[in-house]
């Protein structure tokens, strides 16, 4: 296996409220509208992601630790298998005064695309995500995410969409049966290295019927990426959400 020579690092800075109510893979350790890109081929990739919660939750509730002033990282390894096929692992990790530094779970992430050479005009590709997390963490510990991914580069405008699909497989939310939890990005390139534009994450409900609006889930993400070089992109965001049951 060749290890990549420079660690590519992804930092989002990320103020969120709490857990989310439906079991979603990324939940508020690696928040990301994925691109259509994988890995190169015989390469792997490390990404952190950190987020922070500026105001969460301070007490324990349904079982979970306080997600106010709480740090998150999350260390992603990524391995390029040819040029349609890459496998991603994830280890997920919680830091909070008072309650150390633990360990959350793991996820791995197969995906697939289709490859360049078949000059399609939008890039596809499809990732799957499966996992466990502790209770303490979550209020669903197996889950397993499929992630459809659609992106275009229209000149200096980027645009990807993620029309996510979750199911809990263990925990509170396997009843809710296929939750949808769309994501899309949108960004413009200031300059060769600097891009800037929104980011939306929602989580509506069950496929076989939405939740009232109150009860869904949309947050907003003004971003920032930085292509410092080929080998190293850094990015950040805070995020917002604009309805009660979203993280704040």
């Amino acid at each position: 296996m060749t290890i990549r020579a420079i660690l590519r690092a992804a930092l989002s800075l990320i103020a969120v409220l709490g857990f989310g109510a439906a079991a979603k893979a990324q939940d508020n350790y690696e928040i990301q509208v994925y691109p259509y890109e994988t890995v190169q081929p015989h390469h792997t990739m490390v990404e952190l992601h950190s987020n922070f919660t500026i105001d969460g939750s301070k007490t324990v509730q349904n079982g979970l630790l306080p997600s106010n002033h709480a740090q998150h990282e999350t260390i992603e390894i990524t391995h390029g298998f040819n040029d349609w096929f890459e496998v991603g692992f994830y280890i997920f990790t919680y830091a909070r005064s008072g309650y150390g530094v633990q360990w959350v779970g793991d996820h791995i992430r197969p995906r697939v695309r289709i490859p360049k050479k078949w000059n399609w005009p939008v890039g596809l590709s499809l990732s799957q995500e499966m996992g466990y997390q502790r209770r303490k963490f979550s209020v669903d510990t197996w889950t397993w995410e499929i992630r459809p991914i659609a992106d275009k580069q229209i000149g200096r405008w980027y645009f990807s969409l993620n029309p996510t699909l979750d199911r809990s497989f263990h925990g509170e939310s396997v009843h809710q049966g296929v939750i949808f939890s769309p994501n899309f990005k949108v960004s413009y390139d200031f300059t060769p290295k600097i891009a800037g534009g929104l980011e939306y994450y929602g989580s509506v409900g069950p496929v076989t019927g939405f939740l009232a609006l109150n009860q869904q889930e949309h947050q907003i993400f003004p971003a920032i990426d930085l292509n410092v070089s080929p080998n190293w992109e850094i990015n950040f965001g805070l995020g917002v959400g604009v309805t009660g049951a979203s993280d704040h």
